[in-house]
């Protein structure tokens, strides 16, 4: 019989083997995995993520903690402390973070087991594959966020493959972990609905379950992936997407990394921001009449001027540009509490505005565009524009620039010295017979939890 597309994503997914891909393709995988960890960690340290953890209790580390927990709820607390402070990676072809849905699954399962960091890393990128390539076929209803809905697959992949299952196995394990997308709100993001931080880690949570539910003998419809992302959660559902380029593009190497603290949305306009500050100096917020956003429509939702929390700040480009002017920065420092009540950056925020440009939009995916012109209260103007996001695929930044992020991050619960060791351990995992020794390495971190 001839294969049908998920047929040909089961037999590469399951039977491709690890020395297979490509040294590149490794190396950026143990980057993201890297990259992912510094988010997971940064994001523990905040007190929403501390109450959510507490009590936990298990096998799997809990990461930026002491604690441990049952494999499924490590997937789950990891992956929620992955998204909450808006620094993990992403692929703008997919247009959500493949990487946080598919790591905290693969790095659970993966620490009840013997595998080598060679294998570990060929289930994420494999994991990763898989869940990107369906947020490509897919065109997602608007009302909805892509965070939790084809994760869940990748997160099952990733633990299927480590499960040494065959391409049916893996195919059914697709099927039922199509079923378990989430009806997301994509208003959440914009109102500052912190249940959005939970999805990604449910796609992990799921990933685990879908692993029981296929052992314990259960199944999903014959072709679950079409049906919930064809029928289901979009009417569009592009199967030649899945295998077009299959083993020979692989979209861990066309992801991007995030230094700035927001949504991936407002990263054009911020970098077309820094092009006037590096060029003419940071202006003096009172001497600005307006600041005229042109943009993608994407970008262009994010609206809100007067966000009332520090997620829904992270989805507001008036703040994101105020915030930025008035401290210099748009680390995880500038979208605070204390930020959001200063006066000076509420002022600003009012003072921008925000219009599509539909030739940007039209540019999508490819480019990311925006032009920003800040206009003084004595009539002149400073624009500077930008077509791509620094850290894309792109203009990717150098691998220092992300360890000093990944520092940044990991530093918030972890001594210095372990830090550095963990990201050190983590680039060279490929050549490491057992991938335990990064987890062990992670988990005598957290008993020092600063």
């Amino acid at each position: 019989m001839m294969m049908d597309y998920l047929d040909q994503v089961a037999e590469f997914a399951a039977n491709t083997p690890s020395a297979a891909l490509p040294p590149e393709v490794i190396d950026r995988t143990a980057l993201i995995l890297a990259d992912c960890l510094g988010a997971i960690a940064g994001g523990a340290a905040e007190p929403e993520m501390q109450r959510l953890s507490a009590g936990a209790q298990g096998t799997a580390v809990v990461i930026g903690t002491a604690l441990r927990a049952d494999p499924a709820r490590a997937a789950f607390l990891n992956g929620t402390a992955g998204t909450v402070l808006e620094m993990d990676e992403g692929n703008q072809f997919c247009k959500g973070h493949p990487g946080m849905h598919t790591v905290p699954a693969a790095l659970a399962f993966a620490g009840g087991m013997e595998v080598s960091g060679r294998d570990l890393l060929s289930a994420i990128a494999i994991g990763y594959e898989v869940g990107a390539r369906i947020g490509i076929a897919t065109q997602l209803r608007p009302a909805m966020h892509p965070h939790g809905t084809w994760g869940t697959v990748a997160a099952a992949v990733a633990v299927a493959r480590l499960a040494g299952r065959d391409a049916a196995g893996m195919r059914h394990a697709m099927n039922i972990a199509a079923s378990f997308c989430l009806a997301t709100s994509r208003r959440t993001m914009l109102e500052g609905g912190t249940v959005r931080n939970a999805y990604a880690g449910i796609s992990g949570q799921m990933g685990l379950t879908t692993h029981d539910l296929l052992t314990a003998g259960f199944e999903g419809d014959h072709d679950g992936v079409g049906q919930v992302f064809g029928k289901v959660v979009s009417d569009r559902f592009d199967t030649g997407a899945m295998v077009e380029g299959l083993g020979d593009r692989w979209e861990v190497s066309r992801n991007y990394f995030k230094m700035h603290s927001c949504c991936r949305y407002n990263h054009a306009t911020l970098d077309a921001l820094a092009m006037i500050v590096a060029r003419d100096g940071a202006p003096d917020p009172a001497q600005i009449a307006r600041i005229e956003v042109e943009t993608y429509s994407l970008a262009v939702e994010l609206d809100d001027a007067t966000p009332r929390n520090t997620l829904a700040a992270k989805f507001s480009v008036p703040f994101a540009v105020a915030t930025a002017l008035v401290n210099g920065s748009t680390e995880v420092g500038s979208f605070t509490a204390p930020n959001l009540a200063n006066p000076v950056i509420r002022a600003l925020a009012a003072k921008v505005v925000l219009r599509e440009d539909k030739a940007m939009t039209a540019a999508l995916p490819h480019k990311r565009p925006a032009r920003v012109t800040v206009i003084y209260a004595d009539g002149t103007r400073a624009m500077a524009e930008t077509q791509t996001n620094r850290g894309d695929w792109a203009d990717p930044y150098p691998v220092p620039e992300i360890r000093a992020k990944f520092l940044s991050l990991a530093t918030r619960v972890w001594a210095a010295s372990r830090a550095e060791a963990i990201w050190d351990a983590t680039l060279a995992l490929a050549d490491a017979p057992d991938a335990r020794a990064l987890q062990d390495q992670i988990s005598m971190a957290g008993q020092e939890v600063r």
